[in-house]
């Protein structure tokens, strides 16, 4: 093993790991990024590396050379009737699965050179496939409810797929309790909630506005944002990348005006101005946000969030940061449900924003997290020798 123990200031860890993270290959990691899923590879890999670790990073073709060192896939482009980040068309399953495949073959003959941990940040099946098979112990970083594989892979000894030896397993960190909660009872991850760069994120003025950012999509439904916002009499600036085309000029486009924008799909650092001069964030998916990136986000910016209670996200919004309000089920608002939703936004913005700036450092900044993988690495690496 290629762990060396070193002694740094300033809190720096004890023990340096060599990691690989393997990717997503369904978009290139770098800015502006096309989801909370790229940005997160993104911040882990500068955190680590911040924290001294070695890090190669491994991803797909056309990603930003400072960040990822390797690419190892290119997916075929596809018709815009298929959405690129779920599509399951079979040029494109061919070609993931062949990828990874191939990433793995490499790591497994050593090729890419020698690694304490692999930390796998994909979401396909093929890393925890092949798992036992590599030189080092692998973490897999679940982003998502249970994905279609995991009952075939992860299900009882009798019929799951992936070889059970004791410290040879593969390991696995949910982002939230609620994600977890959705992988159980195959497994039974462990939780370090995803983190923000707080020198990015950083504070905010604020403004008489909202802000919705995000992957454009209906199960983020930022038409329930611009409901919201005009029935509380607000401005509201969205933005983020049209991942669902149809969806945007149904649902968005008659819904712009004086009052509603489209800032576009923005770089980090404009975003997060953006965000730190507005008044409050709406956070309104219509799904099981498994973490809720963009809250944190916001947070981070000292600007108050009024969020649905869903999936991760009443573990991130809590009263002195925000307000929870219940979830819409449909594809609009009942009455009842938009008036308490505006007496939300209200009191979201009387919030002392330095207050919530300084909480969302302390639990969502990403040195908590990084601080978290690294007791990861740690138990996996000494598991690991231990077998």
């Amino acid at each position: 093993m290629l762990v060396s123990e070193t002694t740094r200031r300033g809190g720096a860890p004890a023990t340096s790991f060599k990691v690989l993270i393997v990717a997503s290959l369904r978009y290139p990691i770098g800015q502006p990024f096309a989801g909370g899923l790229e940005a997160h590879t993104w911040s882990l890999a500068c955190g680590l590396r911040a924290r001294g670790h070695s890090v190669l990073v491994a991803g797909a073709a056309g990603s930003d050379t400072g960040v990822v060192d390797y690419e190892f896939g290119e997916l075929p482009v596809i018709g815009r009737a298929e959405r690129p980040d779920i599509t399951e068309h079979p040029l494109v399953s061919r070609a993931e699965r062949a990828a990874y495949a191939g990433l793995t073959d490499q790591l497994r003959d050593g090729l890419l050179g020698s690694f304490d941990v692999i930390h796998n940040n994909a979401l396909h099946p093929v890393p925890v496939e092949r798992a036992s098979t590599l030189p080092s112990p692998m973490v897999t970083t679940l982003h998502t409810p249970r994905l279609p594989w995991a009952g075939r892979l992860l299900g009882s000894p009798a019929r799951a797929t992936v070889t059970r030896a004791p410290g040879r397993d593969p390991s696995f960190v949910a982002v939230s309790r609620a994600t977890a909660a959705l992988w159980r009872p195959l497994i039974n991850p462990r939780v370090v909630r995803n983190g923000v760069d707080t020198t990015v994120w950083r504070a905010g003025s604020g403004g008489p506005g909202a802000v919705w950012s995000g992957r454009i999509v209906p199960e983020k439904a930022p038409h329930l944002a611009i409901d919201l916002a005009r029935a509380a009499g607000i401005e509201l600036t969205i933005a983020g990348p049209v991942i669902d085309e149809d969806y945007f000029a149904g649902a968005i486009t008659p819904r712009l005006g004086p009052r509603v924008r489209y800032a576009g799909h923005l770089a980090q650092a404009d975003l997060a101005d953006l965000v730190g001069s507005s008044a409050v964030a709406l956070v309104t998916p219509v799904w099981n946000e498994p973490f809720g990136l963009v809250a944190a986000e916001a947070l981070a910016c000292g600007t108050p969030v009024v969020a649905f209670a869903r999936g991760g996200l009443p573990e991130i919004v809590d009263p002195a940061v925000g307000r929870l309000i219940p979830p819409v089920s449909g594809p609009e608002w009942r009455r009842d449900r938009l008036t308490a939703a505006v007496r939300a936004v209200t009191a979201a913005t009387a919030l002392d924003r330095r207050a919530v700036r300084r909480r969302a450092v302390a639990r969502l900044g990403r040195v908590a997290m990084i601080r978290g993988y690294e007791g990861v690495y740690a138990d996996l690496t000494r598991q690991w020798n231990a077998a």
